[in-house]
């Protein structure tokens, strides 16, 4: 069997390694039966989320909901025994527990009636969503609390003339002890967890929506996700990093969007030093063109409006200052064109670039055109304000603890938004640090060094600086993969009367991923393989409404940014998209606008949600057939030597 005594030597210490903890021939026998059984298993369903930017409300409810999937189920289960409205109160119940039950209670005659009867009802759901896992499994997932009973309900049936009494008797002394509530919630929050077995978040959290903190803050307790990082992080991660330029991108955007709630209120920014600093210079000025973008509902006086506005100029202009001292000082970049300030003369009301003179919307700079003193001491607290933020760091602690700038899974390549190609679609290379250049998987990889440099304690000091200026490139430079366009014309939008100024032509990814070859190549350069291979993204919003579709590339590649921001529905005509991937194959749910918790549990209503089958596979999918059967057929490998090593007397068993 070891032919080799170098490798001898090391088999026979990782086999020692691994007899400590199957210390006997039973042991490791068990657990290869173990292991073989959970190859067997159906796969576990994941669900893929894109461009969630702070739509905090109807993300939590598409994991409560688990994007149509238990109201699949309950329709299944009770399809002519319960009518509409009754399945109807059963999935919100699932959805908010605690608020469902005070309505039920304040209404319901005969509440230990009622009790009884949803009892039953979750158990059947519980019962079908925890089919797919081992029972170990199941019961890491129940609350201490409740675990043994909710174990013993869901391998237990009432249809089992021996077990009937001793399940019902279960299920009254639940509610003749007062804990029937407590219970309920638990139940609801157990067939939450175990309708999604993985969470996949392809980037963009943060800006436009106002709760960006609050998914972070549901995704600490989550069970098992990750996040390949989008623009809006890596901007969020610059600014707490100590990126100025970053800083004053991501006020301009809040202020942009009058989203305020994130930064005072989950992260505690204090913006006093910037309103304070906006009304003694820009006082006089109407900021007519800064005036915040309110959203379908959102409420804002005409007096905070005016502060906003102003706000969001005086940091737009010192956003341009800040990024301006970042591009002299990265020359390799090649983005010293984009210090536009430089090329305005505010006498005449031109700003020129390339030759061409431009009509500006805006000639009023009273601060200048260079940084002033007192800019300067205004960022020096909006800086020390960000690194201060205890939360802010804790969140960005969880985006680089589960997140990276690609991640394989499934024979699946996802990442936020692009590839950087050249023209005839082969892979770019770009350069990243003192001229070392890089392509496909090695940018990825390199890049997410560079931006976990910027938080490791013992990194060198001159690569420290120079990772938290790339999150400034990262954010819009030319090559950037989280970017890819020609430039970002922020200071046209503002300033210039020339339309044609704001276009930001796309890279070649962007025009050529339409293009299966090419997608092929990419797939090939990360080592991506078997026959249903494919691409997910967000990052670019698909325009569903005017027929747009998010399958490409001959379905090499799926793009599901599909507007879960408010800002995007006008282009996309929809409100998100949630890709599933369960042992069937494929599905799109394509869902509809939310709108409010409250009133999903007040009346019912739900994200209504269409799904659209997208690839389906000929047999059902176990997990053998996955990346964790992979490593489960390793262990089994691994433990057949130890069985060998034990039977054969190369090892000795430990009783």
């Amino acid at each position: 069997m070891i032919t080799n005594t170098d490798q001898r030597t090391t088999d026979i210490h990782y086999l020692n390694l691994l007899s400590q903890s199957f210390p006997t021939i039973a042991d490791a026998a068990t657990e290869i039966i173990n292991l073989e059984a959970i190859m067997n298993l159906p796969k576990g369903t994941e669900h893929f989320l894109a461009d969630l930017h702070g739509e905090s409300d109807a993300f939590i409810h598409v994991l409560k909901n688990a994007s149509g999937n238990i109201k699949r189920k309950v329709n299944e289960l009770f399809a002519g025994g319960l009518r509409e409205t009754e399945k109807k109160e059963l999935c919100t119940l699932i959805y908010y527990p605690e608020q469902k039950l005070e309505l039920v209670k304040a209404a319901e005659e005969d509440i230990d009636d009622w009790y009884h009867i949803t009892i039953h009802q979750l158990v059947r759901v519980a019962r079908d969503v925890s089919s797919k896992y081992t029972r170990s499994k199941v019961r890491k997932a129940l609350p201490a609390d409740f675990s043994y009973i909710i174990e013993e309900l869901l391998h237990e049936r009432t249809d089992d003339s021996n077990k009937a009494a001793y399940v019902n008797v279960i299920v009254d002394t639940i509610i003749t002890t007062g804990r029937a509530d407590d219970f309920i919630c638990a139940l609801c929050n157990v067939i939450q967890r175990l309708a999604i077995d993985q969470l996949h978040i392809l980037g963009d959290i943060f800006d436009r929506g106002p709760g960006a903190h609050i998914i972070l803050d549901t995704m600490r307790q989550y069970h098992s996700w990750d996040i390949q990082w989008g623009n809006h992080d890596m901007l969020w991660m610059g600014a707490a990093a100590g990126n100025d330029a970053c800083i004053c991108n991501v006020l301009r955007l809040s202020l942009r969007y009058a989203n305020l709630a994130t930064l005072e209120e989950g992260y505690g920014i204090n913006l006093v030093p910037l309103a304070t600093f906006a009304m003694d210079v820009y006082g006089a000025d109407p900021c007519t063109e800064f005036m915040p973008r309110l959203l379908k509902g959102q409420q804002m006086d005409e007096k905070t409006q005016l502060l906003t506005a102003k706000m969001h100029k005086a940091v737009t202009i010192l956003q341009l200052k800040q990024e301006a001292l970042i591009f002299r000082r990265r020359p390799e970049w090649q983005m010293q064109d984009r210090c536009l300030l430089e090329c305005v003369d505010t006498a005449t009301g031109v700003c020129t670039i390339d030759g061409h003179a431009y009509e500006m919307k805006d000639t009023n700079f009273p601060t200048g055109l260079s940084l002033t003193t007192e800019e300067e001491q205004l960022m020096q607290k909006l800086h020390h304000s960000f690194r201060v933020s205890e939360k802010l760091r804790k969140h960005i602690k969880m985006l680089l603890s589960h997140g990276c700038m690609y991640s394989i899974c499934n024979q699946n390549l996802l990442f936020h938004a692009s590839c950087p190609l050249n023209a005839d679609g082969s892979l770019k290379e770009v350069e990243i640090y003192k001229g070392r250049k890089y392509s496909g998987v090695e940018l990825m990889k390199q890049i997410g060094m560079v931006v976990r440099a910027a938080y490791e304690s013992d990194t060198e000091p001159e690569l420290k600086t120079y990772a938290r200026d790339y999150f400034l490139y990262l954010w819009c430079g030319k090559d950037s993969p989280l970017f890819d366009k020609s430039k970002m014309a922020t200071f046209e939008r503002y300033f210039l009367c020339d339309k044609t100024t704001y276009t930001e032509e796309k890279g070649y990814y962007f025009q050529l991923r339409n293009n299966a070859e090419v997608c092929d190549r990419i797939l090939d350069a990360f080592g991506v393989t078997g026959e249903n291979r494919h691409i997910i993204n967000g990052h670019v919003p698909v325009h569903a409404a005017s027929g747009e579709n998010p399958i490409k590339a001959g379905g090499r590649l799926m793009v599901i940014d599909g507007g879960f921001s408010e800002t995007y529905r006008k282009e996309t005509g929809i409100a998100g998209y949630t890709l599933v991937y369960h042992s069937r194959g494929f599905q799109l749910v394509q869902h509809e606008p939310f709108t409010s918790a409250a009133d999903a549990v007040l009346r019912g209503t739900d994200i209504k949600s269409t799904t659209q089958l997208v690839e389906m596979s000929a047999h059902r999918m176990l997990v053998a057939d996955t990346d964790k059967g992979r490593e489960l057929r390793a262990q089994v490998a691994d433990l057949k030597q130890l069985l060998y090593a034990y039977r054969h007397g190369i090892l000795k068993e430990k009783r």
